[in-house]
């Protein structure tokens, strides 16, 4: 397979998982995302934000996820979000630490 190739497939699985998370798996909640797989739609969006950064393109943490969410998050939090149970927060803040704090 050529490198052209691979980066298209590479690419269309990407927006298959935004989609699958965005419109299909509203329910998923961040929190259970990142407990259980170290990352969540959050992560997405940031490594959206420094892949257009590393490239020169500016883009903020909040221009990213709206990008990524097709919302604010704001919008996204009122439309999606429910609460964390105190557990569900001790949990992520421990898969926070291992998987995105030490970056």
């Amino acid at each position: 397979m050529d490198a052209q190739t691979q980066l298209e497939l590479e690419a269309a699985a990407f927006r298959t998982l935004r989609t699958h998370l965005m419109e299909q798996r509203t329910d998923a909640q961040n929190i259970d995302m990142m407990n259980l797989a170290g990352f969540c739609r959050n992560c997405l969006s940031r490594w959206v934000q420094e892949a257009a950064n590393e490239r020169g393109i500016e883009m903020s943490k909040d221009e990213a996820r709206e990008a990524y969410y097709g919302m604010t998050m704001d919008e996204w939090k009122a439309n999606h979000q429910t609460d964390a149970t105190q557990q569900k927060q001790a949990a992520f803040k421990q898969a926070f630490d291992e998987n995105v704090a030490k970056k």
